[in-house]
């Protein structure tokens, strides 16, 4: 199906479309749990800003609302894998909880909010586990974003096959350079872990019951190109797996779609 795309003047007015289907979507919901698919990083910032003044103004009830992070990073110690700390400035676990839990439950009142139980991320110990859980469950609105130089999407690297699973991988040198300038706190290249936790591709496409992929900034001119001109997944550019939804769509701002990005 060919892709619907849209080009918005912003980031912020990108954001608050977005915004507005995912909160359109939860309100429909409301008293059924909603599985929000939620990346870390740059791309979403203003749609968490916009969907965190959405809840705010309609004191929305979020305590069914499960955000589901996509990844994590990993390091290697002694005694094999483990976690990233949840309070480093690269964790994912301290971008769900900072970035999106606590913007999103902020304006709302306390008996409304996302409780902490419902911030979900894969575990290194057993990517399976959560596999599992996103299979049963199921993701209601997957946000996804493309990484710019070289279409990762969550840590899935080039040449991820369609059925790969939530797994520990080996982070590619084009995706570490590319989340250097997601946590500028990051002083070298050999300061980027070389491991991540991640959903895969296949799980994304199976579990998703909406998604759309959305590009903000002029460094995300390439992955648009790549992902308007793609027919289907391509497994050289990972975040080519939003045209597997029933309805693909593809978002991105004014500066991301360029003049030259067909």
């Amino acid at each position: 199906m060919e892709p619907t795309v849209k080009v918005f003047t912003d980031a912020e007015d990108l954001g608050r479309a977005v915004a507005q289907e995912i909160g359109t979507a939860v309100e429909a919901a409301a008293g059924s749990r909603f599985v929000l698919g939620c990346p870390g990083g740059r791309s979403p910032m203003s749609t968490y800003a916009a969907l965190g003044q959405w809840f705010a103004e309609r004191d929305t009830d979020l305590s069914e609302v499960v955000i589901a992070m996509m990844d994590d990073y990993v390091l290697v110690g002694p005694d094999g894998f483990h976690q990233a700390p949840a309070d480093a400035h690269y964790s994912c676990r301290r971008f769900a909880r900072e970035e999106i839990q606590a913007r999103l439950n902020v304006g709302v009142s306390s008996q409304h909010q996302i409780p902490d139980e419902h911030v979900w991320g894969p575990d290194p110990a057993d990517p399976g586990a959560y596999e599992s859980q996103l299979e049963q469950d199921g993701v209601d609105y997957f946000i996804l974003a493309s990484g710019a130089g070289d279409g990762h999407v969550a840590f899935n690297p080039p040449g991820s096959p369609l059925d790969s699973t939530s797994r520990l991988v080996e982070l590619a040198e084009q995706t570490r350079i590319d989340n250097m300038a997601t946590f500028p706190e990051f002083g070298s290249l050999d300061e980027v872990p070389r491991h991540g936790v991640t959903v895969g591709v296949g799980t994304i496409a199976r579990v998703s019951r909406q998604m759309v992929m959305i590009a903000v900034g002029p460094d995300k001119r390439e992955a648009v190109r790549r992902l308007r001109a793609a027919d289907g997944y391509d497994p050289s550019w990972p975040a080519t797996v939003y045209l597997t939804a029933a309805w693909p769509r593809l978002y991105v701002d004014q500066a991301a779609f360029g003049e030259g990005a067909w």
